[in-house]
């Protein structure tokens, strides 16, 4: 009994803190609005889209930022559950309004050099991802 509770200990801090964006599934990847560049065209974005569940299930949806003055480098800054109505609106040169109208309505504006948002919350509590942002939100 002890190894069994030792063993699910394990993977649930496995899951809650070591927890990266590279675990999205994207095995059914659609593509969502974008990209959308930023004003000076230092930055674009572009969302995606991964539905689960068949008929009775939903839409994970997830940003992607690139970074075009920095060899056109990757990152995921948002994550949102259930959500499959979203658009992306620069309100400035690092600043990114992400409307999320869906169900649970997860919309926010995002620093896009120093922020980034996960519904659930896993990657603000991620150890291996604190390097990667100075704030980030959830729900």
């Amino acid at each position: 009994m002890l190894i069994g509770v030792v063993l699910v200990a394990s993977i649930y801090v496995y899951k809650v803190y070591f927890y990266t964006f590279d675990t999205i599934d994207k095995t059914y990847m659609q593509d969502g609005p974008g990209p959308v560049l930023s004003p000076d065209e230092a930055y674009s974005v572009s969302a995606y889209f991964e539905p689960y569940g068949g008929a009775a299930g939903g839409v994970n949806v997830w940003v992607e930022l690139t970074n075009r003055r920095n060899d056109n480098s990757k990152k995921i800054i948002y994550y949102s559950d259930a959500n499959d109505n979203i658009q992306l609106d620069w309100v400035d040169e690092n600043t990114l309004f992400i409307t999320n109208a869906g169900p649970y309505n997860n919309s926010v504006k995002l620093d896009v050099e120093a922020e980034i948002y996960h519904d659930r919350g896993l990657a603000c509590r991620s150890w291996l991802m604190k390097e990667e942002y100075e704030r980030c939100y959830q729900k």
